[in-house]
């Protein structure tokens, strides 16, 4: 047996999400049919470097699996491929160690959430980006995001529903920028809690559009309340765009 770790892209327009659940269309379900088709019908179980909910799209997420397949690296992407939708492709294959886990030996996490920021929505785009027709304040934006850098209990930030208990994330780096009409938000963690990076950006967009002031950021952090922090932005304009390991495991390209 050999462990094989995947980086893997999708678009998460038509998904319920990555994991399996009964009777829906989820990532997890579709990779791991292509797997059996490849084994003969064996299943075979894949381990992600962390869930995505239903529409969420993914540039860098990596799963990895054991398999008694003798397939040289550079085929198992077309393997895998031919058995797969489009709105789902494996980029690379690699060996890993026996012991590497996908989740659990992941250093950072980047996610990258996108906002049209056109009067009428753009046909488009309206399955990668939430399109927000409204004004708002870039600056007042940017003189929030440092307060958010750093380590900090972030229950103002996390799904209510959650069963998590320990809230304790690291933020390494956020920052919002123009990109022609679309305003791109970047953040690179140790990682996230449930709708993390939505609650985030929803709250950001608030303060941009002068619901509450810049400092006021600090005090829903503090406060460890989500009823404090804005609204839960859409799940189409967020991408999870990389996982990194101590070791890098693919090619540069990733």
């Amino acid at each position: 047996m050999k462990r094989v770790a995947l980086w893997v892209m999708y678009e998460g327009t038509q998904f319920s999400g990555y994991q399996v659940q009964p009777g829906k269309r989820t990532v997890q379900r579709e990779i791991e049919a292509a797997l059996a088709t490849l084994h003969k019908g064996e299943s075979i179980r894949v381990h992600s470097s962390g869930r995505t909910d239903t529409h969420v799209h993914a540039r860098g997420q990596v799963l990895h699996f054991d398999t008694p397949l003798q397939i040289p690296l550079d085929k198992w992407p077309k393997a895998m491929n031919a058995c797969l939708p489009d709105d789902v492709r494996i980029m690379e294959a690699t060996h890993v160690s026996d012991d590497f886990h996908s989740r659990y030996h992941a250093v950072k996490k980047e996610y990258h959430y996108r906002v049209l920021l056109s009067k009428q929505p753009d046909v488009w785009r309206r399955n990668t980006t939430f399109h927000y027709p409204y004004s708002f304040d870039l600056e007042r934006m940017k003189e929030a995001v440092p307060l958010l850098i750093g380590t900090h209990d972030f229950s103002s930030f996390c799904a209510s529903n959650t069963a998590v208990k320990d809230k304790v994330r690291t933020l390494y780096e956020i920052s919002v920028e123009l990109e022609q009409d679309e305003l791109v938000f970047r953040l690179v963690g140790n990682g996230f809690l449930y709708n993390m990076v939505r609650i985030i950006v929803g709250t950001l967009l608030d303060i941009g559009g002068g619901k509450g002031e810049p400092s006021e950021l600090s005090t829903i952090l503090q406060a460890q309340d989500r009823t404090l922090a804005g609204k839960t932005a859409p799940g189409n304009g967020l991408f999870l765009w990389k996982v990194t390991y101590e070791t890098p495991i693919f090619s540069e390209e990733y």
